[in-house]
């Protein structure tokens, strides 16, 4: 019996793959380590929303089979992930700039809430391909 599902296990490593990728890409492009919040935050490259669900789409298409309903609700579910991380977040998160350049040119005493931006198609494709990566890796090793 195993401890930990394998489908856990590639979730939770396709999540902290991308998260610490943020970190490293963050401080790459700062030229220094960049702030720790980016262990934690949503956004940025790669997509931690997409490296998640893709690994643990692969890890349902290896281990149950594509013919399975659990592969269809897994794909499903992932669908809805990319979408909503491209589409839906990023829209909010340009109309949240907008907002804000709309405070500051009002010298507005509102606080200035922090915008959360969604994803652009590459961003979505890096965490994909990474939790692609991660899925097979997690399959891999389960297999041994």
């Amino acid at each position: 019996m195993e401890l930990v599902s394998p489908y856990i296990i590639a979730a939770g490593i396709g999540w902290i793959t991308a998260q610490l990728s943020k970190y490293v890409v963050a401080s790459f492009k700062l030229g220094r380590p960049a702030s720790y919040r980016q262990l934690y935050l949503s956004g940025h490259m790669p997509s931690a929303h997409s490296a998640t669900t893709v690994a643990l789409l692969t890890v349902v298409a290896a281990l149950d089979g594509v013919q399975s309903g659990l592969f269809a609700v897994a794909f499903l579910f992932t669908c809805v992930v990319l979408y909503d991380a491209m589409m839906v977040r990023r829209s909010s998160g340009e109309q949240g700039v907008a907002i804000l350049a709309l405070l500051v040119a009002q010298k507005s005493k509102v606080k200035l809430p922090r915008v959360a931006m969604g994803h652009t198609p590459l961003e979505v494709a890096v965490g994909s391909l990474l939790g692609l990566i991660v899925g097979i890796l997690v399959v891999y090793i389960h297999s041994l």
